[in-house]
């Protein structure tokens, strides 16, 4: 487990719905995370939930690589696509926001 530092800052976000549906159908992928998958599969989307840096950037290539599957959204119309496409867009301002070097 990453023991965040003073110095780390955490991310809170709200992610609901559609949003977090899609996002849990890809937690499978984040095995590597050190309990993000875990984190990610409990989180009910009723209050925020906190993302430290790394967090971030696993969330990111995750849900890239899944938006890049025909596999996984054969329709890049769907709903549960627009959904996974909109929270990846979110996690990258955040992600630029506070960290963008």
């Amino acid at each position: 487990m990453i023991k965040p530092g003073s110095r780390d800052i955490k991310v809170n976000m709200l992610i609901t719905g559609e949003e977090l549906e899609e996002l849990q159908r890809h937690t499978w992928s984040m095995a590597e995370a050190f309990g993000l998958d875990r984190r990610v599969e409990q989180y009910k989307g009723k209050r925020p939930i906190g993302f430290y840096r790394w967090d971030m950037e696993c969330l990111i290539d995750v849900l890239s690589m899944a938006l890049d599957d025909p596999k996984e959204y054969p329709d890049r119309n769907s709903s549960g696509y627009a959904a996974l496409k909109n929270l990846w867009e979110r996690l990258k301002s955040e992600y630029e926001r506070d960290f963008g070097e």
